[in-house]
């Protein structure tokens, strides 16, 4: 078992040294955390979807703004569209590729932000939402794993993780997801990140 770890852990490491040898994906995560500072800003909200684990990372994502990330904060207006009830709902009356788009139609305004986390880009659920959102003037910020696949096109800021294997860009997406939040954090609540007297 241990050279297995070892494998899996030397992995990862050079899936996160890739990550920080990127200076474009770089620049492409302090984008979305700018991007959604706007968005908080203006009174909008954010919208997070994903399929299996790309699901738990926008459930991650949304109750860390929600809720608390390392200090005590206000609010931030966040929802990962993760309801079992709408889940099965919409899949059972208009189909699986419609739970996340009939959850932007509902939730969804102008001026909110919909994040979308896929490790191959081309989930038709994660599609249609994007394209829900776009008709509504809602942004579109893709995690993104592989080539970014089909989604990509319809985002208006994306991050396509340098991995080669579902589980690595899950693993940078949660590793972002924790950036993006900090800089969200020293942004709107500086006081925060003070340096102790």
């Amino acid at each position: 078992m241990r050279p297995i770890i070892d494998s899996a852990l030397s992995d990862a490491s050079q899936a996160l040294d890739a990550l920080r040898r990127n200076s474009q994906v770089l620049d492409r995560i302090e984008e979305v955390a700018r991007a959604l500072v706007q968005t908080f800003n203006a009174g909008g909200k954010v919208i997070a979807a994903g399929n299996g684990g790309s699901m738990c990372d926008a459930m991650h994502f949304a109750e860390e703004l929600s809720g608390r990330y390392r200090h005590d904060r206000r609010a931030f207006a966040a929802q990962a569209m993760s309801d079992p009830a709408h889940l099965t709902c919409v899949a059972n009356d208009f189909g699986f590729d419609r739970v996340f788009a009939r959850g932007v139609e509902a939730w969804g305004r102008a001026g909110d932000a919909l994040v979308v986390f896929t490790t191959s880009g081309n989930s038709a659920n994660v599609i249609a939402a994007a394209e829900a959102a776009r008709a509504r003037q809602i942004e579109v910020l893709g995690l993104l794993g592989g080539d970014g696949g089909r989604v990509r096109d319809l985002c208006d800021l994306l991050v396509v993780v340098p991995a080669r294997t579902s589980d690595r860009v899950q693993e940078i997406h949660i590793k972002i997801v924790h950036l993006v939040i900090e800089e969200i954090e020293r942004r709107l609540v500086p006081e925060n990140y003070a340096p102790p007297r």
